[in-house]
Formats: C-alpha cells, structure tokens, sequence
C-alpha cells in the first residue's frame, strides 16, 4: 500500500470544506427541504380529497331520524324540543275528542283474549290485571308564535283502556290476510302518521337531579308486564283518565309530572323545579311521551334515598335505582357501558341528553358525546 503524503495545510482545507459542506446543507433543508415537505402534504391531501369526492354520491335520507348517541340507537323520535329551551305550560293545547278508540274487527278478538287471560287469572289466585282508562293520542301538532317563534303544542286525546292498549302492542302479529298492523297501517316514511288505536300510550319521563348533582336512573322490575328489566329515566308515569282528568276537563301534564314525582319518589311540588323540554315518540311501539327536567332543591342523594326508605307509593315498578354524577363526559360515559348500551327503554337516553343540554349547553355536550365515542 503506498502512503502519498499530505501536504502541510491540507487538513485545514478538509475542515473548512466540511464546516462549508454543513453550512450549505442547513441552509438547503431551511431553503427547500420544508417547502418540499409542505408541497408533498398538500399534495397528498389533495389526492385523498380527490378520491373521497370520487366516491361519493348524490343521496337523500329522511328528515326524521330517531335518536342515536355512539352506538346506541333507539327508536325514540324527538318530535318537538331541542333541550336548550324549555316549552311552557300555557303554550301546550290538550284536546279530549268524545269518541271512544275501537280497535278495527280483526284485533278486537286480541283485546277479548286479555280479558279472558284476566279472568283465568283471577280464578287460578294470580294478582289481575287492571284496566286502567288511559288515552290514545288522535292527532300532534305544532305551530309558533308571531313575534318570538316560541312553540305551541296542540295535542287530540281519545278515550281508550289498558287492554285495548295491549292489544294494539301486537303490531307485528298476524292478521288473517298474512299481514300485520304495522305493514297494514304504519308509514314508515312517515313516522308521525298513525292511527289512534295504535296510540293507545301517553306518559311523562323525568331526568331527575338531586341536590348535589346527581340525576337517578331507574331499573324497570322483572314484575311489571311491559318492558321489564330496562334501565329507564328517573320518573316514569303514564297519563290516566280517571286521575288526571277532573270532570270533563284535559289532562294538564305538569300535574300528571307532579304526580308521579310524588308516586315513584315521594316528593312534594315545593321541593323541586319542573321544567318540560320535548315532546317524544317511540316509533317502534307508538309510545308517546312529553320528557321533563326536575332539579332538586334541597334533597341530595343521601336524603332522596332516606326519604324513599319511608314509603313509596309505587315500590314494585322499580328494583334498582343508580345515582350518576350529572356531567356531560360522566353521564354518556354511563349510557354507552357495555352492560347499559344495549338495556336501555327507548324513551330515555335522548331524556338524558335533553337534561344535558338544558344544563350545559349542546356544545360542551356534544363535544364530550365525540371525545367518548372516538375513544371507543
């Protein structure tokens, strides 16, 4: 190997050419190397854009969609009321039509099957059945003020009992032609159009909230007949004839909300604010409902909880009652548990929600509903 040798001063240009070398490369990457970078992300950018639009296409989907949150989608459809505002008492209109609901020739054996079932039950020793009068929801309808555009419910109500109510439940039951009540009588491009004798339900749901900030979320009993085991809102109470209704009068439905705060949780009307916030229906079963707030004023979680230990009228409808911290990340948190996702009433996620946003606002709401549902 020959060794050439190196000429005095040679090293010091080989180190002012690295330094030379650095310089220049530093000032390239400043120069070029992020715009280069800026242009390769705008690109590709683009190009992604450029194959999305590519793929999408020209679509319609209806303009009532019932109320979803993650992967929870129920069948309850808000039909008026948005939770930020409340909707006065004087601002709902409730008419009681004369005429009786009759269910049409081939479902009335179904009504006459309930009875016999009864009496059978009856003579065997087992608790009956009671035919409640109830009402049937004829016709909904909303308009709004002149001036502020505030909204005014008109509501037509018809006679009908809890049998008839059963019977009516049997939507996907056959008839004698091969099809059933829903395909026969129900639109479902139109969910709001029914007939009254597959309205048989109206009742009020209540989120409500103790004291220290807790909302109580009910569990339906395995012993009732309808929906039993459910995770459910705080107050449930459907509106009865022979109650809620003195002489010929309509039923007024902040009353019927006190009287079931009374009933299922033994509170009196000077102990809570009520505020109504929406009116919602059950597409699936036709279960009408008006979802109110209630906050109350004095009585935390630990009070409610000895207050009930000393009598509540209705005891055996509920088996479990959970107390949440009402927030928005903590309450949706709770919804979309794995054991609660899939076991919820229809009606009472979106009454939560609507607490939510009457308290928060929608947006923080919204913004904790995303953060969850991502992280899912």
């Amino acid at each position: 190997m020959i060794n050439f040798p190196t000429l005095p001063g040679m090293g010091g240009i080989d180190v002012a050419n690295g330094v030379v070398g650095a310089v220049l490369g530093m000032l390239f990457a400043v120069l070029f190397q992020q715009p280069l970078q800026n242009g390769w992300y705008r690109l590709r950018t683009r190009s992604t854009r450029a194959v999305r639009t590519l793929r999408q296409r020209e679509e319609s989907s209806p303009a009532w969609r019932t109320f979803s949150l993650g992967p929870l989608h129920t069948s309850a459809l808000i039909v008026e009321g948005d939770g930020e505002s409340s909707i006065s008492a004087e601002s709902v209109y409730i008419q009681v039509l004369d005429e009786e609901i009759e269910l049409p020739s081939d479902m009335a054996g179904w009504r006459a099957e309930l009875e016999e079932e009864n009496t059978r039950g009856r003579t065997e020793g087992r608790a009956p059945m009671w035919n409640g009068p109830r009402y049937a929801v004829e016709s909904f309808d909303v308009s709004r003020t002149a001036l502020d555009e505030h909204p005014e419910v008109h509501l037509r109500l018809r006679p009908t009992d809890y049998f008839t109510f059963l019977a009516a439940q049997q939507l996907d039951r056959r008839l004698p032609d091969g099809t059933s009540p829903r395909s026969r009588y129900l639109d479902p491009d139109d969910p709001l159009s029914a007939p009254a004798f597959l309205q048989c339900s109206f009742a009020v749901n209540i989120a409500v909230v103790t004291a220290d900030d807790m909302v109580v979320v009910s569990q339906r009993s395995d012993r009732v007949r309808m929906a039993p085991g459910v995770w459910n809102s705080s107050v449930n109470e459907g509106m009865s004839r022979h109650i809620d209704s003195s002489g010929r009068s309509a039923p007024d439905l902040h009353a019927v909300a006190r009287r079931g705060m009374r009933e299922e949780l033994s509170l009196e009307p000077h102990e809570y604010s009520l505020e109504l916030l929406a009116f919602v229906l059950d597409t699936d079963k036709r279960h009408w409902s008006a979802h109110f707030y209630a906050r109350l004023k004095e009585l935390t979680r630990e009070g409610l909880q000895t207050r009930m230990s000393r009598g509540v009228a209705d005891r055996w409808e509920h088996q479990t009652i959970d107390y949440v911290p009402f927030r928005p990340a903590t309450v949706v948190r709770y919804m979309l548990r794995a054991d609660r996702v899939h076991r919820w009433a229809p009606l009472a996620p979106a009454l939560f929600h609507l607490a939510l946003v009457h308290v928060y606002n929608r947006t923080p709401v919204e913004r904790a509903t995303a953060q969850i549902v991502r992280r899912m």
